[in-house]
């Protein structure tokens, strides 16, 4: 009778084979921890403020804030009236990056966010929930003396949430608003050396433009991009990786087919898991380093949602094949009820990142949070989301606690079998509990470590070693599923072990009532696993 190798694998052997996944698995997190930098860094930017008194500001040439032909400059807001300079003529400059550097398509991607420094001044109050109106380009160049080159131009519109500490008297006047920070742009690429923005902040009093937003001093940007050394650990994780799944996945479903029975379903659902890793492994990144593609983030994005999917599927599958009698067991639409918010909850985030991100691939200034409309459609598909994942675990937390159940009532019938009989089952019984028990760990490891890194500085520093620990949460907790999905295909491979050939039932000590009982629900000597058969012997009786 043959079964999964993790059922016919000794103890022994299982703790080696735990033990050197273990081994990858420390590995993995050192190399984030040890080897890899930072995953990010955040640049603050400070505008300078150009003056542009020609028409048809959106038509004219770009103001650069440095260099070989820098614009006429601004020291502040009182030289402007004094000079008799309209707000219309002055241009925010920022200069990607900051002078005598270069970006890299190392970088993988660029966010920014801004922060307006607004002064309080009795005529020229903040308004309550007051909006400003951002007049807004991004271009870019590879030589410091070339010509650049658009990339995008909105105009956009930000809710501004500030408040003033201090009594609105004349001698609070000059001191600044506390004010939150803005969404600003993000792109998912960083093809080019140079980027440079241009802000304006149009005024228009018949319209109601930009009127009633304080006494704006200056325009503050921080910048965020990825690193180039974890990038390229990150790369790196990804090429070797990559093979190792898709090897042990070829060997996996070669070992399926070379049975003489069809792929039971939980075969199927370990498959597809794989495939869904393999998906996430490909590093399809390397290509960005040489070609402008904006859809990289949004591409990473549906490839995560994809797995994570295929993961909470597999979960409840594999509970549910373990639980469920011959009737229920071994199709697909018996879960629907579990796997469909599963399905409902992955398509609205599928449709919130469309509706931000894949917005932004024609619009890098566009944010879904800055418009009621849009902040009611977002809350609304992340609510459903959060909706559909509470039934998930509710499903999942009861199956998990009916088949330990069911697990613990065969155990009651163990002390009438033979001894050798009962030493098979009961480490057949173990196994099981052993996986689920890893499961659970993988998953709080992943919340732990990921609270961790939101709550530390980013590193910790043990005498001259320097641990970074958010580096080491990402490449740890990738390298963590990676193993995870390698150790069930191994696993759950099909042995071809056959106690039927190899023992006897004299060698067992089984009597043939004995074997009545236990396999009375076998249909071929390839059929279901051991740990099936036991498991669903009281949902039967």
């Amino acid at each position: 009778m043959a079964g999964a190798i993790i059922e016919n694998m000794s103890t022994k052997k299982l703790c080696i084979v735990g033990g050197i996944l273990l081994v990858f698995q420390v590995i993995a997190f050192l190399v984030g921890g040890l080897i890899a930098p930072s995953p990010t860094t955040a640049v603050p930017y400070t505008s300078v403020k150009c003056i542009d008194v020609r028409k048809n500001h959106h038509k004219t040439k770009w103001l650069m804030p440095w260099g070989p032909n820098p614009c006429e400059k601004l020291k502040d807001f009182d030289e402007a009236v004094s000079r008799q300079i309209e707000a219309n003529d002055i241009v925010f400059a920022v200069h990607i990056p900051l002078p005598k550097k270069e970006m890299s398509p190392w970088f993988q991607f660029m966010l920014f966010i801004m922060q307006l420094d607004i002064a309080f001044k009795m005529d020229n109050d903040l308004k309550e929930n007051a909006e400003i109106t951002l007049d807004v380009s991004l271009a870019y160049r590879d030589d410091t003396f070339d010509d650049w080159e658009e990339i995008a131009h909105a105009i956009e519109i930000r809710k501004l949430k500030c408040t003033f500490g201090s009594p609105k008297t004349l001698e609070s006047e000059g001191r600044h608003y506390d004010c939150d920070f803005l969404p600003f742009m993000e792109i998912g690429s960083v093809a080019h050396k140079y980027y440079l923005i241009n802000i304006r902040l149009p005024v228009n009093e018949r319209k109601g433009i930009n009127v009633g937003i304080g006494e704006i001093k200056d325009i503050r940007l921080v910048g965020i991009h990825q690193n180039g050394g974890f990038t390229k650990v990150w790369f790196a994780m990804k090429t070797f990786l990559t093979p190792s799944i898709l090897i042990i996945m070829v060997w996996y479903w070669r070992r399926i087919t070379l049975m003489t029975r069809a792929p039971v379903l939980l075969e199927k659902v370990i498959f597809a898991l794989g495939i869904s890793m393999t998906f996430i492994n490909i590093p399809v990144e390397w290509f960005s380093i040489g070609f402008d593609w904006t859809w990289m983030l949004l591409f990473g994005d549906i490839r995560q949602g994809i797995f994570y999917a295929m993961l909470l599927s597999f979960w409840i599958i594999f509970c549910g094949e373990h639980m469920m009698d011959q009737n229920e067991r071994n199709r697909l639409s018996g879960y629907w009820k579990q796997v469909g918010p599963i399905a409902v909850g992955s398509f609205c985030l599928f449709i919130f990142d469309m509706c931000e991100r894949g917005v932004q691939l024609k619009n890098p200034f566009y944010s879904i949070w800055t418009t009621e409309v849009g902040t009611e459609l977002a809350m609304a598909f992340i609510i459903v989301a959060g909706i559909c994942l509470c039934l998930y675990f509710l499903f999942l937390c009861f199956m998990v606690f009916q088949v330990f159940r069911n697990i613990s009532g065969k155990q009651s019938s163990l002390p009438a079998m033979s001894k050798a009989r009962r030493l098979h089952y009961e480490g057949l019984i173990f196994r099981f509990k052993f996986l689920m028990l890893i499961t659970l760990a993988c998953a709080a490891m992943t919340v732990i470590f990921f609270i961790v890194s939101q709550v530390t500085e980013g590193h910790w520093k043990w005498g001259d070693i320097t641990i970074q620990v958010n580096s080491a949460f990402f490449t740890g907790i990738y390298g963590m599923w990676n193993l995870y999905v390698f150790a069930l295909m191994f696993l759950y491979a099909p042995s071809h072990k056959n106690y039927g050939e190899d023992q006897s039932n004299g060698d067992l000590g089984v009597n043939s009532g004995e074997e009545l009982q236990l396999t009375t629900t076998i249909t071929h000597v390839d059929g279901p696993t051991e740990v099936y058969k036991l498991a669903r012997k009281e949902a039967q009786e």
